[in-house]
């Protein structure tokens, strides 16, 4: 059983191991093992696994497994934070994630983050972690200091960020995180009337609250709040280690910061998960439906079936944001879908599950399958259960999957489920919260395909429509999230993160042209990307991105075509597009070959195909294209 917000418990063995690797020199070479030894480590193992991880080389990682996601992050800030890397280290490894740590010199975050031409910068990072603490503010106080001084010390510290923020909004190309400010009690306490204490507390969270809000002012901002980390009970300093140290926040906060940057990591190198599939005996209510009836389950009307309930309510929260809901268990299928249809106690209803699987089949069998109907990998998928054998089934047989065991006290569940934030994003858009609408009709086309005799029959039923059309400024955390989510038809496998699709729409001769689509079942929303680059007589397709939800429908031909008909017609000598294989598009290989294009050039990881665009075949007769290439600013 856990408690919320830990990692189950287990040996420290893989730390050992771990060690063991490194001392043979075969850690590098051993990398891919890597993420499976830390699944399941307590968070103390976890922060030694980090330290033995932060020696391997990033280079001679890449150099043995090249398709390894990496993300340089650049780590700046007030005080000493080397002790961050160790655990964000550890933390992304346990997603998959390699780390190219930049660690700026103390107290440099000023001048780095406000020259655009500081080491910063150069080293290109994808995040950069600025990390605040309350010294920052009570080192530029005078002896002795009133709460009006503290009032006025923020007001110019915020305004200070505030400008960093900017230049880095303007300047930078991946995303700047900033952390509220812990107040400890050994600052308030120095004013001795409750007075001047009230006072500095309403202005240190109003503050705080002006932090926040940089979010919505700076699309390259992440604010990060760590009042709810530190409501864990995880103390914000340590002072001796502050004294002699010259640390800011204690070693148990920034490990705890370091996994809500793992969080976000994985997001930023595409590895956010998008279903969650729950069990249902001892997960979703109490008790066996097979052996203790509808009327005998736990859920609702008791204290214990009020936990359940509380559950349930978090997985429809999650629903609600874009996550798929699904189940697979161990029942026959009439009693569940009674429960699920008739019980008081559920909160949960048949139509926020995009699929209720009950039936004997082995659990990894049910996942497939789903994985199957709803065109997408099963590294996309969370499974929570409470039992130790099916989680332990699943984690071996489809080690792809996040799989979350639940223990027998069902009041943990929730930190449980919540613990890894498996479905961080950083953003929740229109299309995210019309998603699960959006695969349930996807299983609607399916079961309407299985009325025709031929493919090219469905097709013409299908009624496609799709329009291609500059992304505009509201669409583009959607055109960022679609680089990071797409896999199997990414053709470049690039990542782009709202900034550079801003950018890369604002560069002369460029354009992002966002896809769109619909059908008779429904309209699909933002579905894909065209980035094109005019260059002379040339235009190139530096990538060309689908979602696998609208596979197989001619939408990606559709828009090449009319792509290279455009080329053609503003006087283009010829179209040249690249490829780049990854681990999930090799699907996807033959796409350009075979609407016209030849290939020119190989250069090891880049394969470079051109169409001269004498002979530009119509697109497909079921699709009913629109397409406006003028600039869209």
């Amino acid at each position: 059983m856990t408690t919320a917000g830990t990692f189950p418990p287990d040996t420290a063995a893989p730390a050992r191991t771990l060690r063991d690797l490194h001392g043979a020199g075969r850690l590098e070479a051993e990398y891919p093992l890597v993420q499976g030894l830390l699944a399941g480590l307590p968070a103390d193992e976890l922060s030694r696994a980090g330290h033995v991880l932060a020696r391997a080389d990033a280079d001679e990682v890449l150099r043995r497994h090249p398709s390894t996601p990496t993300l340089t992050v650049a780590v700046t800030g007030h005080r000493t934070l080397g002790t961050l890397i160790p655990p964000l280290t550890a933390e992304f490894a346990r997603h998959g994630v390699l780390l190219r740590p930049h660690l700026s010199d103390f107290d440099s975050y000023v001048f780095e983050l406000g020259d655009p031409g500081s080491a910063l910068y150069a080293a290109g990072p994808g995040l950069v972690l600025c990390v605040l603490d309350p010294e920052v503010v009570f080192d530029e106080l005078p002896l002795p200091w009133t709460a009006a001084d503290v009032e006025q010390a923020l007001d110019a510290k915020v305004a200070m960020l505030r400008g960093l923020a900017a230049t880095f909004d303007r300047r930078g190309s991946g995303t700047l995180v900033l952390n509220t400010l812990p107040l400890p009690r050994r600052f308030t306490a120095q004013l001795v009337d409750y007075r001047s204490r009230a006072r500095l507390g309403a202005a240190w969270r109003e503050a705080n609250a002006r932090l926040l809000a940089f979010g919505d002012e700076f699309p390259s901002v992440v604010p990060l709040d760590l009042d709810p980390l530190l409501a864990e009970g995880i103390p914000a300093e340590d002072v001796r280690l502050g004294s002699y140290a010259g640390t800011g926040l204690s070693p148990a906060l920034l490990a705890r910061y370091a996994r809500e940057i793992g969080h976000l990591g994985r997001h930023l190198t595409g590895k956010t998960k998008k279903v969650l599939v729950c069990d249902l005996d001892g997960t979703l209510w109490g008790g066996v439906l097979g052996d203790d009836g509808p009327d005998g389950i736990e859920l609702g009307g008791t204290p214990r079936g009020e936990v359940f309930a509380a559950f349930q309510r978090v997985v429809k929260q999650l629903g609600s944001q874009g996550v798929l809901l699904a189940v697979t268990s161990k029942n026959d299928p009439g009693p569940v879908d009674a429960v699920l249809r008739g019980h008081e106690g559920m909160v949960l209803a048949p139509d926020d599950f995009v699929r209720v699987t009950a039936n004997w089949r082995p659990k990894p069998e049910n996942l497939t399958a789903l994985a199957g109907a709803l065109n997408l990998g099963v590294d996309s998928f969370v499974f929570a259960d409470d039992s130790a054998y099916e989680c332990g089934l699943v984690r071996h047989a489809l080690p792809g999957v996040a799989v979350v065991r639940l223990g027998e006290e069902p009041a943990w569940h929730v930190g449980d489920l919540l613990c890894d934030g498996w479905f961080d994003t950083r953003e929740v858009s229109t299309d995210d919260r019309a998603r699960p609408t959006r695969y349930r009709e996807e299983l609607d086309r399916q079961s309407f395909l299985a009325t025709f005799d031929s493919v090219a029959d469905y097709l013409q039923q299908l009624q496609t429509r799709v329009s291609l059309a500059p992304v505009a400024e509201r669409e583009v955390a959607r055109a960022s999230q679609i680089t990071l989510r797409t896999h199997q038809f990414n053709l470049t496998g690039h990542r782009m993160q709202p900034a550079e699709v801003r950018a890369a729409a604002a560069r002369h001769g460029n354009r992002v042209l966002g896809i769109h689509s619909g059908d008779r079942f429904g309209d699909n929303g933002m579905v894909g990307l065209v980035l094109t680059r005019v260059d002379g007589e040339l235009v190139h397709i530096d990538n060309f991105l689908l979602s696998c939800r609208v596979f197989a429908r001619g939408i990606e031909t559709a828009c090449l075509r009319s792509v290279l008909s455009h080329a053609r017609a503003t006087g283009a000598r010829a179209v040249e597009a690249r490829f780049r294989p990854t681990a999930k598009n090799a699907g996807a290989r033959g796409f350009y070959p075979d609407n016209g294009f030849t290939l020119v050039a190989d250069e090891g990881d880049v394969l470079v195909f051109r169409h001269d665009l004498a002979e530009i075949e119509p697109p497909p007769a079921h699709v009913r294209l629109t397409a406006a290439y003028e600039e869209n600013r």
